[in-house]
């Protein structure tokens, strides 16, 4: 067994262990990339090629693979809390006016701070706001342009 075929061995072994502790398809392409350094080793190309076979299959097998591998992975993934607030709408309970630094908003039955997506809007108390990010510890609102002011 030549050298350089060990050499690909030990990047396979390590790209799957790291793969393996990390489960977040951090390096499998690599690992795709090693086994055909090795094959290439194997027959005794020269190692400029051995190196070439390796950076172009990890580069295709990342490029190409990935989207779909993320897709079929991350599926069943939940949204944490703070996530799920994205896209929910919100009830204005304290104006917003971001150059004060002050707004409060309401998300089924929690207060939040508020602060508005626009600097320049001014939201008054009782206004249905839909929270478009968070950042911190406040909600990034707008105003939501199909719902009426509600009266509290």
């Amino acid at each position: 067994m030549s050298e350089m075929m060990i050499v690909w061995l030990v990047v396979l072994i390590v790209a799957i262990g790291i793969e393996v502790g990390t489960l977040g398809l951090t390096s499998i392409w690599f690992a795709g990339g090693a086994l055909i350094a090795v094959i290439a080793a194997a027959f005794s190309l020269p190692i400029w090629l051995q190196i070439l076979l390796f950076l172009v299959v990890s580069l295709l097998l990342m490029v190409f693979t990935r989207p779909v591998a993320v897709k079929y992975f991350n599926k069943d993934r939940v949204r944490t809390n703070v996530e799920s607030m994205i896209g929910r709408q919100a009830i204005v309970i304290s104006e917003i006016d971001n150059l004060q630094g002050i707004g409060q908003v309401t998300v089924g039955g929690q207060e939040w701070s508020a602060r508005s997506e626009d600097d320049k809007q001014h939201m008054n108390v009782g206004t249905v706001v839909e929270v478009v990010a968070v950042s911190g510890v406040k909600l990034i609102v707008r105003e939501d342009p199909q719902m009426q002011k509600i009266t509290t």
